[in-house]
């Protein structure tokens, strides 16, 4: 279903995306909050949308704009458990809740786990009896908000959260009910009932749109995941993640897979659907309808959401350049204002405002769902989240380290980084000569550990040794990893990466990163050892690194 477009291949590590991003970033950071948003937009919800979006690109839990979008979640958690039923005081709360849960994931899903089981509680008490979700006064569903609820099921999913999968199998029964007969989805669809055919929606306002049938078609996708339809996902196993580090998969018990053995739905369904959906936009191209009056930003959004559900679920290879992807790109350069905003409609009228338009525009230019899937499917977050939390504690005499061969002070060191205690190694502490194991299998296994612990530690000293250890390898495996270390917040773990990226590489001069960058700057050099990488590798995808 992707578009067929002339325009320039792009990725979203190409130059010219970097530089939208990085503008609409600079000018979310730059919103003021608003206490008086009566509904999405100004208000709650739109404060932790920009904190999910910059958490996203930034990885940073510190950022300002973060800390504003976790304060706006405390005070949603508060509103809603001051009542007994959901509070109704604006239409966007279905919105909020989901946002509110994707956030609070990626931000520390273990840390916020009570919080995100209420939130859980709070979806599955306004969820409609029939399987939709939809406006506080109204009962009719709603396909906008069903989708960011099957979203915020899909995310509890990952994180670990006990689910009714047979109200998410409700969900996905009645959007394949109320799917057009010619395959589309409207805005708020009549359900024909169970164990009838589909019908033909109502026209008019609500009537089948573009951006409508890639929210239904992505809801059912997603769902689809959360319930195994397609089987079990793991790093390895996704088509086309080739070259991600076997280390920083994190393997833990899936308390939902019983839960999951009630579900009656098979994914012959969803593919018949799925083909109708391929019908109707061979009629009306889903990229090339009219985008203003059918909430453009948001379109783009859901489309690439659509996408990359499709190719997991039909265990595709990951696509770096698709042409819809390319054609979303080429719009958003017309868009993008001076100051970063993408707030501009062609036609239309749009009630979504320039912070969540500038949301949406930077998760599409990221790929953020294919990040999310990769990082649900290493049992990791793009930032690291999830894994333990390594400390440094070890027993230093002078500059050497126990042990009784380099090997074994390796195993030794990897084991005590690994465990709980005080922070009392730095990367000095490392003797000139330390070395990896000679034997292929343990040398591997020791560089896989280090790799984990330079991508997820919380202890920089952990890191700078893991990024000293990694650049000394002369292993091409790791370059992606250190590439990843290149916008580290410890100043020394960035120099560790990119000296160890000069030395591997043989590229001793580099590309240009001085010892104290800017972020624009470490963004530029990561772009350029991709690139490089890339000559070495073809095959590789960089997600969310």
């Amino acid at each position: 279903m992707a578009a067929n477009s002339k325009a320039s291949a792009y990725t979203p590590d190409d130059p010219v995306v970097i530089d939208m991003v990085d503008r609409g970033i600079a000018y979310l950071e730059g919103v003021k909050p608003s206490s008086a948003g009566s509904n999405f937009m100004g208000g709650l919800g739109e404060q932790m949308l920009i904190a999910y979006t910059h958490l996203k690109v930034k990885y940073n839990p510190e950022a300002p704009v973060v800390k504003q979008g976790l304060h706006a979640s405390r005070l949603l958690l508060g509103q809603l458990k001051r009542i007994d039923e959901l509070p109704h005081q604006h239409t966007k709360a279905i919105y909020e809740i989901a946002v509110a849960i994707m956030f609070l994931s990626d931000l520390d899903k273990d840390k916020y786990k009570d919080d995100l089981k209420y939130l859980n509680s709070v979806l599955l008490r306004e969820q409609y009896p029939f399987g939709a979700f939809g406006y506080a006064h109204e009962t009719v569903g709603d396909i906008s908000q069903t989708q960011y609820a099957t979203l915020a099921f899909w995310t509890l999913d990952h994180s670990g959260i006990p689910l009714n999968y047979q109200r998410v199998e409700g969900l996905v029964r009645y959007l394949l009910r109320t799917q057009d007969v010619n395959g589309g989805w409207p805005y708020k669809a009549t359900d024909p009932g169970p164990n009838r055919g589909r019908i033909q929606q109502p026209g008019g306002i609500n009537g089948v749109t573009a951006a409508m049938t890639l929210a239904g078609g992505s809801s059912i996708l997603i769902a689809g995941d959360a319930m195994r339809l397609w089987g079990e996902k793991d790093a390895g196993a996704v088509t086309g993640l080739v070259g991600l580090p076997k280390a920083i998969k994190l393997y833990k018990e899936d308390e939902n897979a019983e839960r999951r053995k009630k579900v009656t739905l098979n994914k012959d369904a969803i593919f018949r659907s799925i083909a109708d959906i391929d019908k109707y936009a061979a009629r009306n191209p889903l990229g090339k309808q009219p985008p203003g009056k059918h909430y453009f930003h948001y379109q783009l959004y859901t489309q690439e959401r659509y996408e990359s559900f499709l190719e997991i679920a039909k265990g595709q290879p990951i696509e770096k350049s698709p042409g819809w992807y390319n054609q979303g790109v080429e719009q958003l350069r017309l868009r993008q204002a001076e100051d970063g905003a993408f707030s501009k409609e062609v036609s239309g009228t749009s009630y979504l405002q320039a912070p969540v338009n500038t949301c949406l525009s930077v998760l599409f230019l990221i790929r953020s769902t294919q990040r999310s899937i990769a990082s649900a499917s290493k049992g990791s977050l793009g930032g690291g989240q999830g894994l333990p939390k390594d400390t440094t504690k070890i027993q230093v005499d002078g500059t050497q380290i126990k042990g009784e061969t380099a090997a074994m002070e390796i195993t030794g060191l990897l084991s005590v980084l690994e465990e709980d205690g005080n922070d009392a190694l730095e990367g000095k502490s490392l003797p000139d000569n330390f070395e990896l194991a000679t034997e292929p299998a343990e040398r591997r296994a020791q560089l896989d550990r280090f790799q984990r612990l330079l991508r997820g530690s919380q202890s920089w000293q952990a890191r700078r040794v893991a990024a000293r250890v990694l650049g000394k390898s002369d292993e091409m495996k790791v370059v992606p990893t250190l590439i990843f270390a290149l916008s580290d917040p410890d100043t020394s773990v960035r120099r560790f990466a990119r000296d160890g990226l000069r030395f591997i590489s043989r590229k001793f001069e580099g590309f240009d990163m001085p010892d104290k960058p800017t972020d624009n700057e470490v963004r530029k050099a990561q772009s350029q050892w991709r690139n490089w990488y890339l000559t070495m590798d073809p095959g590789h995808v960089f997600l969310g690194e």
